[in-house]
């Protein structure tokens, strides 16, 4: 009698299962068009399914900082980290939100230690990681590092968090370290879930105050499960510096735009302004997209030595609080017309935040409608310019007129617009 009644227990939490399995559609499975950019009861609980299990009280807004890997690749040493920590703060962008100061790959000793812990290169950071944080906490910054969910990180040049995953945290708390960046190489066939879920835990009981980014490249959907194991996910393989690479990249996380939120956001890869291999038009659309989709923004270029356009861009305080809103809600591609595009995504005050992105390689006139960007066809607003940094009223913007917004944009490059009802 008790064997039958836990079946049939059994039975009815299986089909409750199935049922908020089969309600959590993945994007791009229907129609192809994500919820309204006003948000709705779906995509509220959406979200709000997505971010049960993983509460650290990190990531509120998505994270910004740098990152040594886009530009330094394994040629990182502590000078380096101690250098860009005094350049975020003597640039000014440490106060408008740059703060993680994160070492990527080949910090370590290629073996561990004779009790198994991890050791930092003595060439490279002969004064320990410990004293590394403690000069970046001392300037108001914070400190990442790097691991992999396998026997050895990508450049084969040091060890793995594989099996070894509560000590390492564990010896990151004692260093002071407040970001993992934690990659998918030398798995040794083992499940991906299986690998990072070992490593939620273990951040969990040893590592809470840590953000915990996750980097699987996208290899099996991580927005549909990542937001209960970690602050961020990739969704995407790496970026490179040129058109081709961050255009797929902006393509890839878009569909996955209803997964983010507050707590944990989709990862198109760091940011590659002012690393050479594009044009300051392409530059400025990567930061602007980047932004609008809530994406993290971690410079990757040598900012002791960076240009003035580079600093200029990433530097954007208006494109900046478009990432750093607080409704927390991913902008994605609302029109699309043979690459005139328009991305939007709501603010709060009913606001949108709107980017007219031209991705073909001639001057084209783009066009929002206020029924795509989720305003009344009716409404009135007051457009503000994030690039020009100017402000009017719709009807006088130029290119503008009832219910819809219209400029003339150079090849690859963008207009951003915050939209405000009155």
């Amino acid at each position: 009698m008790a064997r039958a009644s836990s079946s049939s227990l059994l039975l009815l939490l299986l089909a409750v299962a199935a049922t908020a399995v089969a309600g959590a559609r993945v994007p791009g499975s229907g129609s192809g068009r994500g919820p309204p950019l006003d948000g709705n009861a779906t995509s509220v609980e959406l979200r709000a399914r997505r971010r049960r299990a993983f509460e650290n009280g990190l990531g509120r807004t998505p994270q910004m900082g740098w990152n040594s890997w886009n530009h330094f690749y394994c040629g990182v040493n502590e000078n380096i980290i101690r250098e860009t920590a005094d350049a975020l703060v003597n640039t000014g962008l440490a106060k408008l939100g740059y703060q993680y100061v994160n070492i990527d790959d080949c910090w370590a000793e290629l073996n561990r230690d004779y009790q198994g812990n991890m050791v930092p290169n003595k060439q490279t950071f002969p004064s320990g990681i410990k004293a590394l944080a403690d000069y970046v906490h001392a300037k108001g910054l914070k400190l990442g590092i790097y691991s992999d969910a396998g026997t050895q990180t990508c450049s084969n040049r040091m060890p793995g968090s594989l099996d070894h995953e509560e000590q390492d945290v564990k010896t990151f708390t004692s260093w002071g370290v407040d970001y993992l960046k934690y990659d998918n190489c030398n798995d040794a066939g083992r499940s991906i879930k299986e690998r990072y879920t070992k490593m939620s835990n273990a951040m969990k009981k040893y590592g809470k105050n840590i953000f915990f980014s996750l980097c699987e490249w996208g290899n099996e959907n991580p927005a549909t499960w990542a937001g209960g194991m970690g602050n961020s996910w990739r969704t995407t393989g790496d970026i490179a510096d040129n058109w081709g690479r961050m255009t797929s990249r902006a393509d890839q996380n878009d569909k996955w735009a209803a997964y983010a939120g507050p707590g944990g956001w989709n990862d198109p890869d760091m940011l590659e302004v002012g690393n050479g291999g594009m044009t300051e038009a392409e530059y400025r659309s990567h930061f602007s997209i980047w932004a609008l989709a809530k994406a993290p923004l971690l410079i990757g270029c040598d900012v002791r030595s960076m240009s003035q356009v580079t600093k200029d861009i990433i530097s954007n305080s208006e494109v900046i609080a478009v990432n750093q809103g607080n409704l927390g809600v991913q902008g994605k591609k609302v029109q699309s017309d043979n690459g005139l595009e328009v991305w939007a995504g709501p603010l709060s005050g009913n606001r949108k935040a709107v980017v007219l992105w031209n991705r073909q390689g001639y001057q084209a006139t783009i066009t929002a409608y206020w029924s795509s960007v989720g305003l009344p066809a009716s409404a009135t607003v007051t457009v503000r310019d994030l690039w020009a940094r100017s402000s009017s009223s719709a009807g006088q913007a130029p290119g503008s007129s009832e219910g819809q917004i219209s400029a003339s944009v150079a090849p690859h490059d963008c207009k951003m617009y915050i939209l405000t009802p009155k």
